[in-house]
């Protein structure tokens, strides 16, 4: 299984733009967003994935009701985690990375993958894979990267956009 992780778009839609077209050419089957979209605009790109996307909202997110609206039958939004078994993993997306020492430490995941920060990282805290695929919008550090993660083999890429 093929999984596009992304974060921190933060309307930009050139960007984001991008990122969808990655994953579409790249047949992802599944889109994980550790939030920050801002706007529900951003549906508008999002919506033209040809994989299911899965997200958090983060701590930018607004207009929570709008956002749910604009993806109800090509995604789904959840407020602040998402938990899932897939391929035999479990995984944990969120967007804070508050705590994350502690959950990926708990045993309970086998991947926790986060956002917020707006950097890539790919850390392995004790059998648990923490991934933040950095920031897709590119704000804060002038590069645009997502990532790839293959299940059940849990090998991370970290492709730049920009």
């Amino acid at each position: 299984m093929l999984i596009g992780l992304l974060s921190d778009s933060h309307d930009n839609m050139p960007l984001l733009k991008k990122a969808v077209d990655f994953f579409n050419g790249s047949d992802v089957d599944l889109v994980l967003h550790a939030g920050d979209y801002i706007s529900p605009i951003c549906a508008r790109d999002l919506s033209k994935l040809k994989a299911r996307m899965i997200g958090v909202f983060g701590n930018n997110d607004g207009e929570k009701v709008a956002w749910r609206e604009k993806v109800s039958g090509w995604g789904e939004l959840h407020d602040v985690s998402y938990e899932a078994v897939l391929e035999g993993k479990r995984i944990l997306l969120m967007h804070d990375p508050l705590h994350i020492k502690s959950l990926a430490a708990s045993g309970k995941y086998d991947i926790v993958i986060y956002g917020h920060t707006h950097k890539r990282h790919k850390d392995l805290i004790e059998k648990t894979l923490v991934i933040n695929p950095g920031e897709c919008g590119g704000w804060l550090n002038g590069h645009s990267s997502v990532a790839l993660l293959t299940l059940p083999s849990m090998d991370v890429k970290f492709v730049e956009l920009s």
